[in-house]
């Protein structure tokens, strides 16, 4: 089995590529051990010392490290965990009753047409670079906007709300006069 790696746009995170499927539907992340209750996998990545989350997207693993670490210290590791994990053809999650990517069933027609923005036109382009972005609330001309995966932290990440997303809402839809990220 070869795993491929490739840089994002956070100097933390790196994007792990098995070339195999992840998730079948959704995400998943993960920031602490007690998060990890429907994830060993996840959990034995973040036992690594030094990783601080990790992401799981359709086809990859975005893994996030402390600033102070070396990813050619814990390259190794995570690749050896990964290799495992998918050579025992174990399972990514193992309770896939829960949403993974928790979004509102809105009526609302320019929530609809947010998400529909989002899904289609950033979701994907931000999934190259080893992330995602969910739908959290629309309020008062506001967007809330969570960030996953690479784009948590990624010091790029206020110019592509500001200058990419925002800008392509406030021209779609004209009620939209701003978009803050949420933690």
């Amino acid at each position: 089995m070869f795993i491929q790696t490739e840089e994002t746009p956070n100097p933390d995170s790196l994007k792990f590529i098995p070339g195999r499927t992840v998730l079948e539907a959704g995400t998943a992340s993960f920031t602490t051990l007690d998060e990890c209750n429907r994830s060993p996998f996840a959990r034995r990545l973040l036992s690594v010392d030094g990783v601080e989350a990790v992401f799981f997207g359709s086809d990859f693993i975005t893994i996030t490290k402390a600033s102070a670490q070396d990813w050619y210290i814990l390259k190794p590791s995570v690749i050896g965990i990964i290799m495992e994990q998918f050579v025992a053809g174990l399972p990514v999650l193992i309770d896939t009753s829960e949403t993974l990517s928790a979004q509102n069933a809105e009526t609302d027609p320019i929530i609809q047409q947010i998400k529909e923005l989002i899904d289609t036109r950033v979701r994907p382009a931000v999934a190259q670079d080893g992330g995602d972005i969910l739908f959290h609330a629309f309020e008062n001309g506001i967007v809330y906007l969570k960030m996953q995966g690479a784009c948590s932290g990624c010091p790029s990440s206020t110019a592509t709300l500001k200058s990419g997303i925002e800008n392509m809402l406030r021209y779609y839809i004209p009620e939209v006069e701003e978009v803050r990220a949420v933690e």
